[in-house]
Formats: structure tokens, C-alpha cells, sequence
């Protein structure tokens, strides 16, 4: 269950890297734009893993869902273009705000495929897998809102 290691680290690394550069170089880097950075890149992660794995995510939804496939296609294409607006600073804020939401409403996904044992990404484990999950989407719930929504007015270099 290495997915959600994976997902943190991505998620921080562009603040971590900024955070070193800006030891390094002495200069102020802008911690909302990181951290949304980091962000885009944890969507574009997402997104790899709909296409990649799309068999294994319609197995996510239960059967009564029409058009499973293009649905799992359909929301892999909504997380690239949350990805690529993270990186817009025009976008970024209205960006953060709308992946909260794709948070929210993806997570049903995450129970129906913990409750029912779907073999992909740790959903195997069963309902236990849900002590991993939801507290991964809280910690991916409140970068964007913390992070990129209400962010810190400080900058890297004042962080002591």
C-alpha cells in the first residue's frame, strides 16, 4: 500500500523543494503557488491512474452505475484539467476550491470499493482500507483548503 506514501510525497514535494531553495539561495518563494503546484501534480497522479488502471476503478463502481468506463475516462479527463489549472495562478483558487469538491464527491468510490474488497490500490483489504483512505482525503482536503484556498501570508523564507 504504497499509493498513498506516494500521493504525500508528490503532494509536498514542490513545497520542500522551495522551502530548500529558498535556504539555499536566500531569496522568498511564494508558498500558495507551491503548494498548489503540488497539488496539480498529486491530480495529474490521479489522472495516470484512471487511465492506466481504468478497468480496475470501474470495478470501483457498482454495477448499477451506467457507462462505467467512460465515467472512469470522463472523471481521469476532469483530474488532468484540475492538474493543468493548478499551475495557472489565475486559476489556482477557484482550481483548490473545485478539487475539495472532486474530493467529496469521489469518495464514495473509495467506500463502495473498500466495502466490497475491489482488488486495486489497497481496496482488497476490505473496510480497513478506509482507516487509510479517509484520512488521506482529509490530509488532501485540507492542503487544498489550508494550502491553496486560506493560505499562510508568509513567505517560505520567514518560516523559522
Amino acid at each position: 500500500m504504497v499509493t498513498p506514501i506516494i500521493i504525500i510525497l508528490l503532494l509536498c514535494s514542490p513545497l520542500l523543494l522551495g522551502i530548500i531553495y529558498s535556504k539555499v539561495r536566500g531569496v522568498q518563494v511564494e508558498t500558495t503557488t507551491l503548494a498548489c503546484w503540488g497539488l496539480g501534480i498529486a491530480f495529474m497522479f490521479f489522472f495516470i491512474g484512471h487511465i492506466v488502471k481504468a478497468q480496475g476503478m470501474v470495478e470501483m463502481l457498482p454495477s448499477w452505475v451506467p457507462y462505467r468506463l467512460p465515467l472512469v475516462y470522463f472523471t481521469g479527463v476532469i483530474e488532468l484539467v484540475v492538474a493543468i489549472l493548478l499551475f495557472i495562478p489565475k486559476y489556482q483558487l477557484s482550481t483548490a476550491k473545485a478539487a475539495i469538491a472532486i474530493f467529496i464527491l469521489f469518495f464514495p468510490a473509495n467506500v463502495y470499493a473498500a466495502l466490497n474488497s475491489v482488488g486495486l490500490g489497497g481496496h482488497q483489504w476490505g473496510p480497513v482500507y478506509l482507516l487509510i483512505r479517509a484520512p488521506l482525503q482529509i490530509i488532501l482536503i485540507a492542503w487544498a483548503y489550508f494550502m491553496c484556498v486560506k493560505p499562510l501570508s508568509m513567505p517560505v523564507a520567514e518560516i523559522k
